[in-house]
């Protein structure tokens, strides 16, 4: 019975095909090394169109056209050449790609902020101010701060807490006072912003110090204190209704016989003034005091300082969910020196008012997959870019080389 053999080698595998007279073929998987020279030289004489029509020819035929498929083709390891240039293009290309790598990773790690508005719907809460101001020409005896809303009355909060700190001409510290004497005074709403409606009338002025021999020590302390160029540190907080209105740091709680006496006219009251901090409510990250660290000295001249806030309610809110009601604010300055026909004295004025809209700050983190992408965009293109610079750079030191060469051939 006559048979034919047909040998197909797929990888390390010959495949041995036996073609019997009486029935098809029969197949088996011998490993290359069992074969002798004589046999490996047999596969490559076999009939093409028997190899054609053997299975595993076809699925040689089905590897290779996958293998068309790969993108990124390996080459002989005799065949690959390797530069100088090279190497010193990719260490650069490295220590660029290792910088992109971290930034992108600190991007990712960082919050960002989103902002929403929407209608402020809050009632019946107070609203925090926090102050701490320097008064560097005024002594501490002759400072009264006072808190007005919108309906005329002085509001007076048992949870208010106002210190002054008494200050050397250096700034050193040398004694402290509670502010317990905010009284309460009654204004009409429409001249709550205005400071000639304090001392129309000295007789509606406040006399907490006396007449008599204990308004003379008093003058003859401030006098002294104002000689040694004594000032003073107020700071606290003060609670208010949400309601338009100003509070103000003056002399205005002195009796107006007694400020005559001791400034001799509103001409002579320096009410020069450093603001170290103005805020409506805690701070947040990233939330700016526009009034913060804000210094205005006077020279040979006095005045009036107004500070119209207009306060935005605020709500910042966590990566952890947790909200923290707070408020933001914008400022207008303005400045009003004294006359000789003015019968109110310089003040500092900070006149608020509030806005219906509440803003919303939401702390949100940045997609994995969002940097994922970055990541490969920026490592790819750096990968890119120093392989051009590498075929670049090869072809002027191999043109450069052959110039040289051509020159010492001659």
């Amino acid at each position: 019975m006559g048979q034919i053999k047909v040998y197909v080698r797929i990888g390390q595998f010959v495949y041995v095909y036996i073609f019997w007279s009486s029935g098809g073929p029969l197949s088996r998987a011998i490993p290359t090394k069992s074969f002798s020279i004589l046999d490996r030289w047999r596969i490559f004489a076999a009939s093409p169109y028997l190899l054609s029509r053997s299975p595993g020819f076809k699925m040689g035929l089905k590897l290779q056209s996958f293998r068309n498929f790969d993108a990124f083709p390996r080459a002989e390891e005799h065949l690959l050449q390797k530069t100088p240039s090279g190497a010193v293009v990719s260490i650069i290309g490295l220590i660029i790609m290792a910088t992109l790598f971290v930034h992108e990773l600190k991007y990712y790690l960082t919050t960002y902020t989103v902002h929403q508005m929407s209608v402020d719907v809050k009632r019946g809460e107070t609203l925090p101010m926090h102050i701490n101001m320097t008064f560097p020409s005024l002594p501490c005896e002759v400072l009264s701060v006072d808190a007005i809303d919108m309906s005329g009355k002085h509001e007076v909060d048992l949870h208010t807490n106002i210190w002054k700190l008494r200050l050397t001409r250096e700034g050193h510290i040398t004694g402290t006072e509670y502010l317990s004497d905010l009284v309460e005074k009654e204004h009409s709403a429409d001249k709550h912003g205005d400071s000639n409606d304090h001392h129309e009338d000295p007789a509606k002025n406040k006399n907490e110090h006396g007449l008599g021999s204990d308004a003379e020590t008093m003058i003859k302390n401030v006098k002294h204190a104002m000689e040694n160029g004594e000032g003073c540190r107020v700071f606290g907080v003060l609670d208010v209704q949400r309601v338009a209105g100003n509070f103000h740091v003056s002399v205005h709680g002195l009796n107006i016989f007694v400020a005559q006496q001791i400034f001799d006219g509103a001409k002579n009251v320096n009410v020069s003034h450093v603001i170290h901090d103005l805020s409506f409510g805690p701070k947040y990250p990233g939330i700016h005091n526009p009034l913060d660290g804000t210094t205005r000295i006077l020279h040979d001249t006095s005045g009036t300082f107004k500070y119209y806030i207009k306060i935005v309610p605020t709500e910042y809110r966590y990566l952890s969910q947790r909200v923290m009601p707070t408020n933001q604010f914008s400022v207008t300055e303005y400045f009003v020196p004294v006359r000789a026909t003015d019968r109110s004295w310089p003040a500092v004025y900070f006149l608020y008012d509030l806005s219906p809209i509440i803003v919303t700050i939401k702390e949100e983190r940045r997609s994995f997959l969002h940097f994922i992408t970055r990541l490969c965009a920026v490592l790819g293109g750096t990968f890119a870019l120093t392989g051009m610079l590498d075929r670049w750079m090869y072809k002027i030191i191999e043109a450069v080389t052959k110039s040289k060469t051509g020159s010492t051939l001659r």
